[in-house]
C-alpha cells in the first residue's frame, strides 16, 4: 500500500510517503512570513499548499499513485479518536470552522489530491478536536462555558501505540499520562485506550507554554477584555501566540533561554521553572483522574529535548509512575499508519457526523 501522510502547520507543510510501514520520503517544505503574508486567510494558502505537494513530489521523482492520502485532522466539531473518511460533511465544517489554523487545511489538501486518483481514499485520523472526556470532566462552575478539548490527540496516542508495542502489550490495557511538549502543552488521562480528561491546549487552559497564556485568573481576564485597550483580535493574540514564553522572555526558543539562565539571567529562569511547575500540577491532577492507577508517564513532544526541562519535570513527577521520555513528534507516521490500518481493515473507518 502507498500513502501519502500531509501535516499542515503554521509555518511549513510536512509530508511523507510510506509504502506499508516503510517510509520513502519524508521532508518539511518550510514557508516564509513573506510568502504566508500574500494570504489573508489561513483557508486562502489552499491551492499554494496543494501545488507545493505536487511539486515537492515531482521534484523527488514520487510517481503520484496512491492507494490513501492522509491528512492532519483539523479544528472540527467534537469527535471519538480514530480514522474518518473525508466527506462532504466534514469539508463543509471546515470551511466554516469557528478556530483558524493552518491543520484546517489537512483534509481539504487530502480530498482534492485523492480525487485526482481512481479508487484512491482520502482519510484524516486523531484531530486535535477528539472528545472522549468522562461526562464529570466537562462541568465547569458555570453551565455557560463547559470544558472542551483541543489537544496533540495524534502524537500522544501515536506515543502510546508505541511505548505499549514496546511492553508487548495493547495500549487499550493501560493507565497512561501523556504530556505533549510543544507550543502549547496538553496533558491527557488515558484510561484503557480512551483520553478521559484532557486540558484545552489551544486557546486557555492547562499550563501555560512557549506561545500559549494556559489558565488565566478569570477577573483579571474581564478586567483586561473590558479595559477597551485591545481589540478582540489583540486579546486572542495574548492567549494564543504572544503569550507565555514569547510574552515573558521574548522568545519561544528553549535552547536560547536555558543559555540565558546559565549566564545568570534570574528572571528567565523564574518563567521557565514556572511553566514546569505549572505543567507538573497538570500532571498530578490527570493522575487523580485516573484514581492515582497510572501505569507510566509519558514525555514527548519538541521540548522533550531539552534535559533542563525533562530533568525537572520528572524531579516533580517521578513519584507518580515511572517516566519515559519521547523527544519530537511521530505525527507523519502516526497518519500514515492509521492510514495503512484503514486500508487493511485492521481499524474501523468513521463516518464523519
Amino acid at each position: 500500500m502507498k500513502i501519502l501522510a500531509i501535516n499542515p502547520g503554521s509555518t511549513s507543510t510536512k509530508i511523507a510517503v510510506y509504502e506499508d510501514e516503510t517510509p520513502r520520503l519524508v521532508l518539511n517544505i518550510r514557508h516564509s512570513v513573506e510568502e504566508l503574508s500574500r494570504f489573508p486567510r489561513i483557508i486562502d494558502q489552499f491551492e499554494f499548499r496543494k501545488n507545493l505537494v505536487l511539486e515537492t513530489l515531482e521534484g523527488n521523482g514520487i510517481p503520484f499513485d496512491f492507494d490513501a492520502i492522509v491528512g492532519r485532522g483539523g479544528l472540527l466539531k467534537p469527535i471519538p479518536g480514530g480514522v474518518y473518511a473525508v466527506d462532504d460533511a466534514m469539508l463543509d465544517d471546515i470551511a466554516h470552522a469557528m478556530r483558524s489554523h493552518a491543520c484546517n487545511l489537512g483534509c481539504l489538501i487530502a480530498s482534492e489530491l485523492a480525487a485526482l486518483l481512481p479508487g484512491c481514499r482520502a482519510f484524516i485520523a486523531d484531530p486535535g478536536v477528539v472528545d472522549e472526556l468522562d461526562e464529570i470532566a466537562r462541568i465547569t462552575g458555570s453551565p455557560l462555558m463547559p470544558r472542551i478539548t483541543i489537544w496533540h490527540a495524534l502524537n500522544q496516542r501515536a506515543i502510546a501505540r508505541r511505548y505499549a508495542a514496546e511492553r508487548h502489550t495493547r495500549y487499550e490495557d493501560l493507565n497512561l499520562i501523556i504530556c505533549h511538549l510543544g507550543g502549547g502543552i496538553s496533558v491527557g488521562a488515558h484510561c484503557k485506550g480512551r483520553a478521559i480528561d484532557v486540558n484545552n491546549a489551544l486557546d486557555g487552559e492547562g499550563p501555560f507554554s512557549p506561545e500559549r497564556a494556559g489558565t488565566l485568573p478569570a477577573g483579571q481576564l474581564i478586567d483586561v477584555c473590558s479595559s477597551g485597550r485591545y481589540t478582540k483580535e489583540e486579546l486572542k493574540k495574548r492567549i494564543s501566540g504572544h503569550a507565555g514564553l514569547a510574552a515573558h522572555l521574548g522568545t519561544t526558543d528553549v535552547p536560547t533561554i536555558v543559555k540565558r539562565i546559565e549566564e545568570g539571567d534570574k528572571h528567565a529562569k523564574l518563567v521557565l521553572d514556572a511553566m514546569i511547575y505549572q505543567t507538573a500540577k497538570s500532571v498530578g491532577a490527570a493522575a487523580v483522574a485516573l484514581y492515582g492507577k497510572v501505569d507510566a508517564i509519558l514525555l514527548t513532544g519538541g521540548m522533550a529535548h531539552s534535559g533542563y526541562i525533562i530533568s525537572r519535570l520528572q524531579e516533580r513527577v517521578s513519584f507518580l509512575a515511572p517516566v519515559h521520555v519521547y523527544p519530537g513528534e511521530d505525527e507523519l507516521e502516526a497518519l500514515a499508519l492509521n492510514a495503512l490500518g484503514a486500508l487493511r481493515g485492521e481499524l474501523p473507518v468513521q463516518e464523519y457526523r
